[in-house]
């Protein structure tokens, strides 16, 4: 009987292990949830709600919380968040996020986080269709002013900021209540 349970008791611990890793899981009233960062991020959550749960984005939800953009993420919406990871805060030369988190430092903060949303919500299928009709590249106008641009490359969506450096989208279509997030590996600058 003690070798029934245990194997019993292995089976489930395995199911458990494969269906975290597995990504999305079914909740009520067919809700999916995708795993970022260690987290479930729920689509009836905004992306404040989301975004503080996932454990490669403490650099970001910092930022956010600097440059006084919490309720505005918070809001209707929609928006569409390219979401760097920390390691793409840790990739920027030594010592310039310390140096934006500063209040006096609060409007080049926003201008860069804004540079990361698009006002509406873009899914990574939306965008590669204006890719294609757009002969291989894409151009949406952000809320800080500027373009970013979009292309195909080695079968993954990338993002172009406007210094000409590239973000990789390493996980599209994050849906929340107020619009989508695609978790990107740079941080995206403009040219002011």
């Amino acid at each position: 009987m003690k070798r029934i349970s245990a194997i019993l008791l292995a089976g489930v611990a395995a199911f458990a292990v494969i269906a975290t890793l597995a990504g999305p899981v079914p909740l009520a009233a067919g809700e999916m949830t995708t795993t970022v960062g260690g987290a479930p991020m729920y689509p009836s959550k905004n992306i404040i709600e989301n975004a503080v749960n996932s454990k490669d984005h403490t650099t970001l939800v910092a930022a956010v919380k600097a440059a006084g953009l919490v309720e505005t993420l918070q809001g209707k919406g929609p928006f569409t968040v390219f979401a760097p990871v920390n390691a793409a805060f840790d990739a920027l030369p030594a010592g310039t996020v310390d140096t934006l988190l500063k209040p006096e430092n609060k409007d080049k903060l926003v201008a860069i986080l804004t540079y990361h949303v698009l006002p509406g919500k873009h899914s990574a299928k939306s965008i590669m269709a204006d890719i294609k009709k757009m002969g291989g590249k894409a151009t949406y106008k952000t809320v800080e002013g500027e373009d970013l641009s979009f292309e195909m490359k080695d079968g993954a969506l990338w993002v172009w900021d406007a210094k000409g450096d590239a973000a990789r989208v390493t996980i599209a279509d994050v849906n929340q209540s107020n619009g989508v997030i695609h978790v990107i590996d740079k941080v995206l600058l403009p040219k002011a």
